[in-house]
C-alpha cells in the first residue's frame, strides 16, 4: 500500500469504490520532523510545569514511616490485604480501560475523567492523613481502623484509576509534533528541579529530624497530617490549573476501537511489550525505601538531604548531555546506558557499606557512609536528565507506533496492559516486601536507631545492594528496542500523512453516510 512509503508531500482523496483513504505522495504537508512549529502555548506551558512539579510536590516518601509508627497497622494485615486490594485493582483496570478508550466528547477522549475527578479524589484522599486522628492510642491489629483502612484504600484505587489511566492517555496527546513533546518533557523535568519540586519532602524530613530528636516540642502525628494535607491540597491546584487549560490535539479515530482491537493494539505494539517487560523483569527487585535506612541506621532523615547537595546542580546540568548523546547514540543505547550506570554506582555503596559484616560493618558509620552516599549522587545525576526524559519518549512513541501500525489510538488500553502486569506482579512483591520487614526483626515504633544490628544490615542492603541484584533482568528487554533511525522517522512521516489525508477527507465529505465510510476506513488503515 502506499501508505507504507515515507511521505514527503501528501494529500488526501476519499475512493467511494475502494473504501479506503488515498494519499496522493505529490501534494500536501512537509516532513513533520523538519517544521518547526509550536502547537502548545504560553499557558500551556506554564500549566504543563506546574503539573510535572504537582507529581512529586508531597511526603510520599515517608508514606511507610506514617502507616508503620504513626497509624499502625500490621504488617501481616497489610501483606494479606495487599493481595486482596491488587487483585480487585487489575480486575477494575481492565473495564476502565474499556470505558476510557471508547470515549468520545466535546473535550476529547481523556480530559472529562481528569476535570471532574481531580477535585473529588483529593478530598476524599485527605481522610487518609486523618486516620492517627480517628483511631488513637489502638493497637496495630484493631479492627475497626483494619476496615476503614481496607474501605478507603479500594474506594480511593477505583477512583484514582480513571484519572491515573486518562492522565496517561491526556500527556500523550497535547501535542502531535515528537520534538515539541520531547522539548515540553525536557523543559518540565528541569524546571521542576530547579523550583525545588521536593523541597516539601526535605522541609519534613528536617523537621522530623528535629522532632524525634526533641529539638522540636512538636507532635509528630500533627507534623504529619499537616504536610500531607497541604501538599495534597497544592499539588492538586497545580495539577487543576493545568487540566483546564491544555487541550488535546492528536485526533482520535472517528469509530471507538472494539475491545478485541484494543488487544490487538497491545499485541502487535512491539515497543510497549518491550518496556512492560522490562519493567516486570525489574519489578522483582526487593526494596524498601532509602529514607529508613538514614532514620534507622544513620539515625537522621536529613542526611538524605545532606548528602544529596553536592548533586544538586549535576542534575541540572545532566539536561545538557542528552542532545549530545542523542547524535552519538540511539535511544535503545542511551536507555541502557542509564540502567547500567546506576545500578553499578549503588552496587559500589553496597559492596563498600557491608565490609565488616553486620555487626561491625561500615554501613554503620556515619564518617564512610555519609560521603560515600555524597559520591554516589553526584555519579548518579550524572545520568539524571536521562532518566526523566528517554523514559518519557519511549512511552510515547509507543504510542504514536500504535496509531501508525493499526489505524487507531489505544492509549487507555496500553496503560492498563502495562498496569496489569505490574500490579499483578506488585501484589505478590509487596506482600513479600511486608512479611520480609516482619522477618527481619523490624520493630514497629521503637526509638530511632534501636533496631537489631542484623536487621539494620537488612534495611541497609534492601536500599542500596539487593533490588539492584533482584531486579537485574530488566535490562534484557531494552537491548531489543528497534523503534530508532529510519524506522521511527518514517512513522512520523506517514502518521502526519495520514492526519493530513483523514482531516482534508471529513471536511470535504458530503454527508453523514461518507463520513461514516471514513471512519471505518481509518481504524481498518485502508490507506493506498
Amino acid at each position: 500500500m502506499g501508505g507504507e512509503r515515507v511521505a514527503e508531500n501528501t494529500n488526501l482523496a476519499y475512493n467511494e469504490q475502494n473504501e479506503g483513504i488515498a494519499i496522493d505522495y505529490e501534494k500536501g504537508v512537509k516532513n513533520p520532523l523538519l517544521i518547526n512549529r509550536r502547537y502548545v502555548g504560553r499557558r500551556e506551558r506554564i500549566g504543563y510545569l506546574l503539573n510535572d512539579v504537582s507529581g512529586s510536590f508531597n511526603i510520599d516518601k515517608y508514606k511507610d514511616r506514617f502507616i508503620y509508627d504513626i497509624v499502625l497497622l500490621d504488617f501481616d494485615f497489610l501483606a494479606i490485604f495487599g493481595l486482596f486490594s491488587g487483585l480487585w485493582d487489575v480486575l477494575n483496570d481492565t473495564f476502565i480501560g474499556v470505558i476510557v478508550d471508547r470515549t468520545r466528547t466535546r473535550w476529547g477522549k481523556f480530559k472529562p475523567y481528569i476535570l471532574l475527578g481531580k477535585i473529588p479524589l483529593t478530598l476524599i484522599g485527605l481522610w487518609y492523613w486523618f486516620m492517627p486522628v480517628l483511631f488513637s492510642d489502638t493497637a496495630a491489629n484493631y479492627a475497626p481502623k483494619l476496615i476503614f483502612y481496607a474501605i478507603f484504600t479500594v474506594i480511593c484505587e477505583t477512583a484514582g484509576t480513571f484519572t491515573a489511566i486518562a492522565g496517561t492517555g491526556f500527556m500523550s496527546t497535547i501535542t502531535p509534533d515528537p520534538l515539541e513533546r520531547t522539548s515540553l518533557i525536557t523543559m518540565a523535568k528541569l524546571f521542576s528541579g530547579l523550583v525545588g519540586e521536593k523541597l516539601p519532602e526535605l522541609a519534613f524530613g528536617l523537621l522530623l529530624d528535629l522532632v524525634n530528636n526533641q529539638v522540636l516540642q512538636w507532635n509528630r502525628t500533627n507534623l504529619f497530617i499537616g504536610f500531607g494535607i497541604f501538599t495534597a491540597v497544592v499539588g492538586c491546584a497545580m495539577s487543576f490549573y493545568f487540566i483546564c487549560v491544555t487541550k488535546e490535539r492528536v485526533s482520535q479515530s472517528i469509530e471507538k476501537p472494539s475491545v478485541i482491537q484494543g488487544l490487538k493494539a497491545i499485541l502487535n505494539n512491539r515497543p510497549i511489550l518491550l518496556y512492560t517487560l522490562s519493567e516486570f523483569l525489574a519489578g522483582f527487585a526487593v526494596s524498601k525505601s532509602r529514607i529508613n535506612y538514614y532514620i534507622d541506621v544513620l539515625g537522621s532523615a536529613t542526611y538524605q538531604t545532606i548528602v544529596g547537595i553536592p548533586a544538586s546542580p549535576i542534575s541540572t546540568i545532566s539536561y545538557a548531555f542528552i542532545a549530545p548523546l542523542r547524535k552519538k547514540l540511539s535511544t535503545k543505547a542511551i536507555w541502557i546506558l542509564e540502567d547500567v550506570w546506576t545500578d553499578a554506582c549503588w552496587m559500589m555503596v553496597f559492596g563498600i557499606g557491608s565490609i565488616g559484616g553486620m555487626k561491625k560493618g561500615l554501613y554503620k558509620k556515619k564518617w564512610v557512609m555519609l560521603p560515600l552516599m555524597a559520591v554516589e549522587e553526584m555519579l548518579e545525576m550524572c545520568v539524571y536528565g536521562l532518566r526523566n526524559v528517554i523514559p518519557d519518549e519511549i512511552l510515547n512513541e509507543a504510542m504514536d507506533y500504535c496509531e501508525w501500525k493499526n489505524g487507531y489510538r489505544a492509549e487507555a488500553m496500553t496503560g492498563v496492559a502495562r498496569d496489569l502486569v505490574k500490579k499483578l506482579q506488585g501484589i505478590a512483591m509487596g506482600s513479600i516486601q511486608n512479611f520480609i520487614m516482619k522477618r527481619i526483626g523490624y520493630v514497629q515504633g521503637l526509638s530511632i536507631g534501636t533496631q537489631a544490628d542484623s536487621t539494620k544490615w537488612w534495611i541497609f542492603a534492601m536500599g542500596t545492594g539487593i533490588p539492584v541484584i533482584t531486579g537485574a533482568l530488566g535490562i534484557i528487554p531494552k537491548f531489543f528496542h528497534n523503534l530508532n533511525g529510519k524506522k521511527r522517522d518514517q512513522m512520523y512521516h506517514e502518521l502526519f500523512a495520514r492526519r493530513e489525508a483523514m482531516r482534508n477527507a471529513v471536511e470535504n465529505a458530503k454527508d453523514a453516510e461518507e463520513v461514516e465510510r471514513l471512519a471505518k476506513a481509518q481504524i481498518n488503515k485502508e490507506y493506498y
